[in-house]
């Protein structure tokens, strides 16, 4: 059985229809237009590091190397908001990507 974060897990117990319909919401948005799952998951990793979400950065991290994304193009495509969101706000969004990628380095996880 796959483990959730804590917050997510009580969620789902509390509002699986809620979770469910936001899920689907998600699944139809991606198959809305013509971008890949892997530029997809970047835009959606900038935009969760232009809202300041930690746990929205960890999972867009997660999905984007699991959809093929380098290490490089994550961070790359926190940095350049730094001019829109400004550095502190960047650099905290990469702090909460390095959580994600730094201890997978070496290992064939994603």
């Amino acid at each position: 059985m796959k483990e959730y974060p804590g917050n997510y897990a009580w969620l789902m117990s509390e509002f699986g229809k809620v979770l469910e319909a936001h899920q689907n919401f998600g699944k139809e948005l991606h198959q809305a237009g013509p971008l890949d799952e892997k530029t997809a998951q970047l835009i959606q990793l900038a935009g969760a590091a232009s809202v300041r979400s930690e746990g929205a950065v960890h999972s867009h991290v997660k999905r984007a190397l699991k959809a093929g994304a380098e290490t490089a193009e994550i961070y790359h495509s926190i940095i350049l908001l730094a001019s829109t969101i400004g550095f502190p706000a960047a650099a905290a969004a990469l702090s909460w990507a390095r959580e994600i990628v730094e201890p997978l380095k070496g290992t064939d996880t994603f």
